[in-house]
């Protein structure tokens, strides 16, 4: 088994990172996107095999996995099992023995995935809304995020993620896994600490734009008929964001009622996504309705992001990573017990 950790200007958060793998892991490269801090030394301080990436293909994550796992087949060719992470996450003592043991346990499985958690989860609204983002349930699903623990004959057989997406690239990867055959699982157990550094309405902004790029081009690549989840994904966060603007549009010609009924709309729809995130999740009213709201205002940013796509598409041009990250900053280290894999 061997791991992969991907950053950029992560700072002392990186640290944290590859300290928490190679006291598990034997065989650990770390690929870096053009960072300007220390984080190569960083690696080569801990002995981790640090590669980094020339800026001529542009930086994603999925390029950076991906020479990651090239660099990792060559270092030990008879690793059977790949833990990839972000560089902003810290691996929880435990997680690759639960998740190695479960894929042992379920040849069909291609990825698994645990709980991902957030470091400061009350520093503020937006910490708080990404742990909840990250409160998914347990069983099969649809696809993982950035930290999981691969199959390496199945990352192999679909050649692995597409490097050109600048998001999206887990469940894009995870839908041709399962055209495949494989199985995508999510446990209940704790997989990752994850700093997301977030403190401006800015970043919020930005990082959703980005989340509506991605299901814009996932969408795009893998639309069909057993994939059609992904367009009524879209077609919620369009007309939840156009509503508004016809309403107000068509004002003169209703008297207001549009405007009335627009507003009922969004209060019947915060009504019931809270509803929903009460029952699934048992969060308290106040917790839910903050959630629920967030991701009706969502839907503006996202909707940015799909038309960006869309329009990028139309030109034959790509969109350049849309970054929304603190970096170099310091922050505390959660340490996890030693269990060598």
């Amino acid at each position: 088994m061997g791991a992969i950790a991907i950053g950029r200007n992560e700072g002392e958060r990186l640290r944290a990172c590859l300290e928490s793998l190679v006291r598990d892991l034997d065989h650990v490269v770390y690929v870096d996107s053009g960072s300007s801090d220390n984080s190569l030394a960083v690696a080569q301080a801990l002995g981790v095999d640090a590669v980094q990436l020339d800026t001529r293909g542009g930086f994603t994550a999925a390029r950076a996995r991906n020479a990651g796992f090239r660099r990792l087949q060559q270092l030990a060719p008879n690793v059977k099992f790949v833990q990839f992470v972000d560089g902003d996450c810290e691996v929880i003592g435990g997680w690759m023995r639960a998740g190695l043991a479960f894929l042992n346990s379920k040849p069909q499985a291609a990825v698994v995935c645990g709980r991902r958690r957030e470091t400061h989860p009350h520093l503020n609204v937006y910490h708080r809304l990404t742990e909840m983002e990250w409160e998914t349930l347990a069983g099969e699903t649809h696809s993982c995020g950035g930290d999981a623990l691969f199959r390496r004959d199945a990352f192999e057989e679909v050649g692995g993620y597409r490097e050109t997406l600048i998001a999206g690239e887990e469940p894009e990867l995870c839908t041709r896994l399962r055209k495949n055959g494989w199985k995508i699982w999510r446990l209940d157990s704790e997989m990752t600490y994850h700093d997301i550094r977030m403190s401006t309405f800015r970043q919020w902004w930005r990082r959703t734009v980005r989340g509506g790029h991605a299901y814009a081009e996932v969408a795009a690549l893998h639309g069909s008929l057993t994939e059609r989840h992904r367009w009524r994904k879209l077609v919620s966060i369009w007309f939840w964001a156009l509503l508004p603007f016809i309403a107000f549009a068509v004002w003169p010609f209703t008297g207001g009622a549009s405007l009335i009924a627009t507003a009922l709309a969004y209060v019947l729809l915060i009504a019931k996504t809270s509803a929903s995130r009460m029952r699934r999740h048992r969060d308290p009213w106040a917790s839910a309705l903050l959630y629920s709201t967030a991701c009706v205002l969502a839907k503006w940013p996202q909707t940015l992001g799909s038309l960006q796509y869309s329009w990028n598409r139309l030109r034959g041009s790509r969109t350049q990573l849309i970054e929304y990250s603190q970096h170099a900053i310091g922050t505390p280290s959660k340490q996890g017990h030693r269990t060598r894999v």
